[in-house]
């Protein structure tokens, strides 16, 4: 299965069912709840990472028709980005995936891809 497939096979319910689980989890989080307070939009967090998950893998362009390339580092640079809030985020996404219960193929795509991502948004030293 490619990337693009995924929004095919779990569809808008799968993306939705994944990032609420993820989002459930950041208010009581120590590392993370505190990153978003000082955003005070979860909703909107909630929705900009769906639209993009689903953008990202084949499904409609919501997120690129409202809010451009993903600029993915631009965005995240004013949050503080070390090893332990990489490794929480992925942590935290991790369950979110296992609650989803999506087929094991799709969940080993979503979870390199995670993987990769986080590591890549690291904005502070160690």
């Amino acid at each position: 299965m490619e990337d693009n497939e995924i929004y095919s096979a779990i569809g808008e319910d799968g993306f939705e069912r994944l990032v609420a689980a993820f989002y459930r989890r950041i208010p009581q989080d120590d590392i993370l709840g505190p990153m978003y307070a000082e955003d005070d939009d979860l909703g909107g967090a909630e929705e900009r990472l769906r639209d993009f998950l689903i953008y990202r893998f084949g499904g409609p362009p919501r997120y690129i028709e409202e809010r451009g390339h993903p600029r993915l580092r631009m965005r995240h640079i004013r949050f503080p980005i070390g090893q332990a809030a990489r490794d929480r985020w992925l942590e935290l996404m991790t369950a979110a995936l296992v609650e989803a219960n999506f087929p094991v193929e799709i969940e080993a795509k979503l979870r390199a891809f995670f993987d990769s991502t986080a590591t890549f948004l690291i904005n502070r030293p160690a």
